[in-house]
């Protein structure tokens, strides 16, 4: 399921599936989509930050057209320690593998890996994200 902002309509939520992760899309080309996530955050339950949140920066092969600076986003990701991923979607090997990437995420925050917990694998994100 796709939102453009949070919060998502209330009017729908006997009907809404359960919330496993939250993908934040940052549009490295444009503020707006900075400003847009800064303004949905307050809105997202503290759990989520447990391992359920990362941050996806499209658009990187152009960082000549950056309209984003890389240390608010590296900012998020610190401050919501949640992982930041990043990713150029005009690429169909990158597009494919960050695509893998989430897949593999979601599997581990709904709990389909044994032995490997949303927490956890949060922590692991972070910590090789530091090395």
């Amino acid at each position: 399921h796709l939102a453009t902002s949070l919060p998502l309509p209330s009017e729908r939520d006997h009907l809404r599936p359960r919330i496993d992760l939250i993908v934040f899309m940052i549009d490295i080309k444009s503020k707006y989509s900075l400003k847009n996530i800064e303004a949905s955050l307050a809105h997202v339950d503290a759990s989520f930050f447990l391992g359920k949140v990362c941050f996806l920066v499209t658009g990187v092969g152009r960082m000549n057209c950056c309209s984003v600076e890389m240390n608010a986003i590296w900012k998020l990701g610190e401050v919501y320690g949640s992982p930041v991923l990043f990713c150029e979607l005009e690429l169909e090997g990158i597009r494919v593998a960050t695509a893998q990437r989430l897949l593999r995420m979601l599997q581990i925050c709904a709990g389909h890996v044994p032995g490997v917990s949303a927490l956890s694998f949060g922590s692991l994100m972070r910590n090789s994200a530091d090395d």
